[in-house]
């Protein structure tokens, strides 16, 4: 039998995340004594022993701790912990008094652990290296044999590289919880390996093997290099574009992005219009002043290591459309001018002009304009286009005033009115500058414009007066007048003009038609005999007989002759002809 003091605990216990963790503290005191004491501690920070119970004959004492709501003692004065926390995994101390056996103590390192959604349940990751995975496997009889593998190869222990710590638990069904821990030194070139663990085991005579999930390493390691990209939804950029500046660095974890944009011969800190933590610089609507060498820094917050790149941004811009007109000075109708545009931009131009309907007149850089009016289009418009930049353009308005005197292009003339009616006089004219309008006679007049004209509309009554002298419409402007007449008719009166001429056509109609039946009558009854030319010359006295001469013109008349011919084929003169188809006249 020992002579002194003793007391034994498990070097570790292992718990899950969320379990209960139970901590035995026995002890062995000469001669069977009582204890006198029983202090259960913790390890903090500090490496102080924080007390959690104090235990004596008489009772039992908890301490105010963050455990006090997790703890409780079993029977055995083994403390249980209750929804265990990654932060429970810390050193418990079990200290015993016995009097004059004096004071003794021992302590259990709490593994704290989280199993693996896998269905072996094998392999967990912890997040700082070198330690790169724990492997547990729990409640497993003879205690299997547990390895590691890196990207399917094995790995095995050698110093200063690989380090795999293993435990063995007996638990108190005789059951065993073995769990394995590698430790590996990594580089930047693991970012992408992958490890597991495999469990071997007899079962039934047979050796079997169990593989755990993969599991990656965070890998840690500064950037090496560094790109900076210009990113825009053409390929040319052009003021008016948004453009997107993209830093990427090779590094883990991304490092802290600055932006800097150079000015005559030094850098200017542009990190402000950069989205947080994103290396992203986004410059909307650029333009000429967005010219310019952008540089992107990476700073590694590990080792401070800086690096750096630089990228020339080129805004395609036009600027400065200018028209120029010649002559500059006032135009009037009849006059040419000449339109010239200028612009200036890095790229090559190409000028289009159109008038202010939008119809196209022509390209280049020069248009002109011959034999101006008043209703030639005043303004002209010159689009300057950059082929080489689609969507690249502007455009430039100018005004072409045709100076000139009025010219009165509609009236309402001749007016059909009747006296008392009230009736609405128009006048248009057009001109530049603008005219204004007069009447001679009092109304109410209303002015508007239509298109490039100025038209009036004068209310009035007709009088007589009115009906007699008409209106007269005056257009000037500081170059001229115009001024037009508006006669006014008199429906009534015209309608009993038109009654007049109507019954002296119908008059006429008749005396002419009574003359013609009487020349027929009298032509029927051999009184008026037949001139040249179907027409008798009434006026002449009456001539001999032998001295008549007819000229026949109709084809009746010619057959008849025909049929007075000769037997011998002998024409006979018309006269005889006539003669004998009528017979002797007295």
């Amino acid at each position: 039998a020992a002579s002194k003091l003793e007391i034994s605990m498990p070097a570790v216990v292992e718990v899950e995340i969320g379990g209960t963790a139970r901590i035995e503290c026995n002890f062995y005191i000469p001669e069977n004594a009582s204890y006198t004491y029983i202090d259960w501690f913790y390890v903090d920070r500090s490496n102080r022993q924080v007390r959690l119970y104090h235990i004596t004959a008489s009772g039992v004492l908890e301490d105010d701790t963050d455990y006090k709501k997790r703890l409780s003692l079993g029977e055995d004065k083994a403390l249980s912990i209750s929804a265990v926390t990654a932060q429970d995994a810390r050193t418990f101390v079990c200290q015993v008094g016995a009097g004059s056996y004096g004071v003794g103590e021992n302590s259990t390192e709490l593994s704290v652990y989280r199993e693996l959604p896998a269905s072996s349940n094998l392999c967990s990751r912890l997040s700082l290296p070198p330690q790169i995975a724990r492997c547990v496997s729990k409640n497993s009889f003879p205690p299997p044999n547990i390895t590691w593998h890196k990207n399917g190869e094995q790995l095995h222990a050698q110093e200063n590289k690989v380090t795999i710590q293993s435990t063995l638990t007996r638990e108190s069904s005789g059951l065993y919880t073995v769990s394995s821990t590698l430790y590996a030194p990594v580089t930047r070139e693991d970012r992408h390996s992958r490890y597991h663990c495999t469990l071997h085991y007899w079962l039934r005579g047979q050796g079997l093997a169990l593989e755990s999930r993969e599991v990656k390493v965070n890998v840690f390691y500064p950037a090496e290099h560094l790109k900076l990209k210009v990113v825009s939804s053409s390929a040319m950029v052009k003021e008016g574009d948004n453009v997107t500046l993209v830093c990427e660095a090779d590094g883990n974890p991304r490092p802290v992005f600055s932006f800097f944009k150079k000015n005559l011969n030094e850098w200017q800190d542009v990190s402000s219009l950069a989205e947080p933590d994103s290396g992203v610089l986004n410059l909307h609507d650029v333009n000429k002043s967005s010219n310019g060498t952008y540089k992107c820094q990476s700073l590694d917050l590990d080792d401070m290591s800086q690096i750096e790149e630089a990228v020339d941004l080129v805004v395609n811009y036009i600027e400065g459309v200018h028209v120029k007109m010649e002559p500059s000075s006032a135009l009037r109708e009849g006059d040419s001018v000449t339109l010239s545009c200028d612009a200036h931009s890095p790229v090559g131009l190409k000028y289009q002009w159109r008038d202010e309907k939008g119809r196209k007149l022509g390209e280049g850089s020069q248009l002109v304009l011959n034999n101006l009016t008043f209703e030639t289009s005043n303004t002209f418009s010159c689009k300057v286009m950059a082929p080489s930049v689609p969507g690249l353009e502007q455009s430039k308005k100018v005004s072409v005033p045709v100076e000139g005197k009025p010219r009165i292009v509609a009236i309402s003339s001749p007016l059909y009115v009747r006296q008392d009616e009230v009736v609405n006089l128009t006048c248009k004219a057009i001109a530049f500058p603008r005219p204004t309008v007069q009447w001679n006679i009092n109304g109410t007049a209303h002015e508007y414009m239509d298109n490039q004209h100025i038209a009036s509309n004068l209310t009035v009554r007709v009088s007589h007066d009115l009906l007699q002298a008409g209106a007269m419409c005056r257009v000037s402007n500081k170059l001229g007048v115009s001024e037009k007449h508006i006669q006014l008719v008199d429906q009534k009166s015209t309608a009993e003009s038109q009654g007049v001429i109507i019954v002296a056509i119908i008059v006429a109609i008749l005396v002419v038609a009574v003359l013609g039946a009487v020349i027929y009558f009298l032509h029927k009854k051999g009184k008026i005999p037949c001139g040249r030319a179907g027409k008798q010359d009434i006026t002449k006295p009456e001539a001999r007989k032998d001295k008549i001469v007819v000229e026949v013109k109709s084809d009746k008349l010619s057959e008849e002759a025909g049929l007075l011919q000769g037997a011998n084929g002998e024409k006979r003169p018309a006269a005889d002809q006539v003669g004998q188809s009528d017979g002797h006249r007295p």
